[in-house]
């Protein structure tokens, strides 16, 4: 077994040098280390046919649970998590259908209109909405869009996008914390543990609503000054474009807002009708495809794969750890260090997983997290949800604190780059790390106060 845990060890952390050198691309690197794993731990060394088969967790598929299930039991955390799988490629072929019909150009319009384009209550609109689609819809789709309408608005009103373009990736971080399905974190931690949509909300979307408030002040009082137009330019209103504009199609803007309501209530109501996010995501994405016939090639050429690889190998890797039972010895080195002092327990997990997250990207992390946390919840008798919300609020705002800690932060600061607004690690830093030492230390009281 010791042969097996070096090799684990070792094909882990190359994995995760690999992926912050960004030499090669993420998703070569986890799945040739996720094959290693498979072959050299699994083949080689242990000889263990029932670990590959685990691991690879294809038989998962074939179960009633995985489709429906009446009850809060959530998928083996052993392998390949492919509920996680499923559910963002479903969502992700809605949200290409939606980009499509104009959705969010749209939706971004009508906020700069409704605040009659000035730029200070338009920071505030967009870092709102920013929070409150990344609920929703994957963060880095959010910034995608909200990145392009915002330089185009800052062309138009004469000020310097760059704040509002960091303060819309924080939020739309912190949004992304407040439910399941906001962030890929939290889609791999509730599917793995069998949390909810609802679990998360009341618990991680008050910690995030909490917050949310006070980073918005927080960026007003830092940017307030950079948002205004330089002396002597005058701004025409009138040239701004409409909302109706931003509308490429009617038909498909009107069926496309449907799917993604329909999408919203099957996501809140999951815990109570049994339809698990696997079957959601599918579903979603079949209706899309057949209500959108004309561009369903289109639509699925369009589907990000490379990151569903990322995450297939990722899943190997990690439960090469956790056959090998290194993850528990992790869980167990946790609990000696803490003293089983539940207080001390949520700070490291909180803390460490923040600190992490910041400087390799959250979704490995988190994946690796989520073993360790249910390991040491059996070991010391602590209540696993306690554990959840400090790992989901550590991994997701975390991954804030710098342009390589989360995905949707890699994504925004290319945008704003290739339109001519480099954003550098000093800029970025200096704005997000503040933010996210106020997240993670409200997220911190908030456990002990009403958890411990």
């Amino acid at each position: 077994m010791a042969a097996a845990q070096i090799l684990a060890v070792t094909i882990f952390v190359v994995m995760f040098v690999l992926i912050v050198l960004d030499k090669i691309e993420r998703h070569y690197v986890t799945l040739g280390c996720g094959v290693l794993t498979i072959v050299g731990v699994f083949g080689i060394i242990m000889r263990d046919t029932h670990a590959i088969l685990e691991t690879l967790n294809l038989q998962s598929i074939f179960k009633l649970g995985f489709w429906y299930a009446s009850g809060s039991e959530g998928e083996s955390t052993a392998g390949i998590n492919w509920a996680t799988i499923i559910f963002i490629a479903g969502m992700m072929i809605m949200v290409e259908g939606m980009a499509k019909a104009g959705f969010f150009r749209w939706l971004c319009m009508l906020l700069a209109k409704l605040v009659n384009y000035k730029p200070v209550p338009l920071f505030v609109a967009f870092m709102i909405m920013s929070a409150g689609l990344a609920m929703f819809i994957d963060s880095i789709t959010v910034i995608l869009f909200l990145v392009a309408v915002t330089i185009e608005l800052a062309k138009l009103l004469k000020f310097n996008p760059i704040p509002m373009i960091l303060s819309e990736i924080f939020c739309a971080n912190l949004g992304g914390s407040a439910t399941m399905c906001g962030d890929p974190p939290n889609i791999i931690i509730g599917t793995s543990l069998g949390y909810s949509f609802g679990d998360f909300i009341t618990n991680t979307g008050v910690m995030a609503g909490i917050s949310l408030v006070l980073i918005v002040f927080y960026f007003l009082l830092v940017f307030h000054k950079d948002l205004k137009p330089k002396e002597g330019e005058t701004v025409d209103i009138s040239a701004m474009p409409t909302p109706r504009e931003a509308i490429l199609d009617k038909r498909e803007f009107a069926i496309s807002s449907v799917i993604f309501a329909c999408a919203v209530i099957l996501l809140v109501t999951h815990e109570y009708t049994g339809l698990t996010v696997a079957f959601i995501g599918t579903s979603i994405a079949i209706v899309t495809l057949l209500t959108s016939w004309k561009y369903a090639l289109e639509l699925l050429k369009k589907v990000d794969y490379k990151t569903l690889l990322f995450f297939i190998g990722l899943f190997m890797v990690v439960g090469g750890l956790e056959q090998t039972n290194i993850l528990e010895m992790i869980a167990g080195f946790i609990g000696k260090v803490s003293g089983d002092n539940l207080y001390i327990m949520v700070a490291i997990i909180l803390w460490i997983s923040a600190v992490a997250s910041a400087l390799v990207d959250n979704i490995p992390f988190a994946a690796t997290m989520v073993p360790v946390i249910k390991s040491l919840s059996a070991a010391q008798g602590v209540d696993l949800s306690i554990l959840t919300w400090a790992l989901s609020m550590g991994t997701d705002i975390g991954g804030s604190a710098t342009p390589i800690g989360a995905s949707a932060n890699v994504v925004g600061t290319s945008v704003a780059a290739k339109n001519g607004y480099v954003i550098g690690w000093g800029k970025y830093c200096k704005a997000a790390v503040p933010a996210t030492l106020i997240v993670i230390t409200v997220s911190m009281l908030f456990i002990f106060v009403r958890y411990c």
